[in-house]
């Protein structure tokens, strides 16, 4: 057992959400209490119903997510989000979200796991959002079929590829969720391959306009790896047992 604000705490302070500006709706920290204590680590990509559910099956009284339960303009709370919230708060679940803050953490991050799981070791921040560079750009030399196939066993499952650039890549981008439509951002890093989860239909002909090589792999696929990787690492510095909420979108 831990406080859940010694919990809190910690990770506002490793994720610097002070500091890093979001999107509006994006609220980051803590976005409901519990009562005070945090025995089991439940992690997700998203916060709908079924995975606030499974989190309370499962026994966790703490969900970390990337998306959190706030996504739209504040509005009342009745109908369905009555009833997710009321589950939540009558089964003693906090909820914690992190969104732009763990996208660009440098060992927890989407990113910055997904270069790992690739083998991307010369690398440095890529893409400005928000003010920060929110992924990162990698050096390497590696075939386009072979980047194609070492990605769909990192994401396990298939890619879309739009062929626009080098069959032998030396520049990629990593991007993870939905930034395809930051397309013409990225050529001008100087890239000839950009890997992300999804974007408009008008990247097709950009990708193949540009000369570069555009990988789709999904974003809910692209982003399990922050919220794993965090609740991983709560688990062994406070002795806290976690599971995983799995719920894939297919998008």
């Amino acid at each position: 057992m831990i406080p859940l604000s010694t919990l809190v705490r910690y990770l506002d302070q490793q994720l610097r959400h002070s500091e890093i500006q979001d999107y509006p709706q994006a609220y980051n920290g803590l976005q409901l209490e519990n009562q005070g204590k945090v025995t089991r680590i439940a992690a997700a990509v998203d916060s709908h119903s079924q995975i606030l559910d499974a989190a309370v099956e499962a026994g966790a009284d703490f969900l970390i997510v990337h998306h959190g339960l706030w996504w739209n303009d504040p509005r009342p709370i009745t109908g369905i989000s009555y009833q997710k919230i009321a589950q939540a708060i009558h089964s003693n679940l906090a909820v914690y979200g992190s969104h732009l803050p763990l996208d660009l953490h440098p060992r927890w991050g989407n990113n910055a796991v997904l270069c790992q799981r690739l083998s991307f070791k010369k690398k440095r921040p890529f893409l400005e959002m928000k003010g920060h560079e929110i992924g990162f750009l990698a050096e390497t030399s590696i075939a386009r079929s072979a980047l194609q196939k070492r990605l769909e066993s990192v994401l396990a499952g298939p890619v879309h590829l739009i062929p626009g650039g080098p069959t032998q890549i030396r520049r990629v981008g990593v991007v993870s969720g939905g930034a395809g439509n930051d397309l013409e951002k990225a050529k001008a890093a100087g890239i000839d391959t950009f890997i992300t989860g999804e974007g408009s239909h008008w990247t097709y002909g950009a990708a193949l306009e540009m000369g570069i090589n555009l990988f789709y792999g999904g974003h809910y696929a692209t982003e399990v790896f922050g919220v794993q990787t965090v609740a991983q690492h709560l688990s062994e510095k406070f002795k806290i047992p976690w599971v995983w909420i799995d719920s894939p979108s297919g998008l």
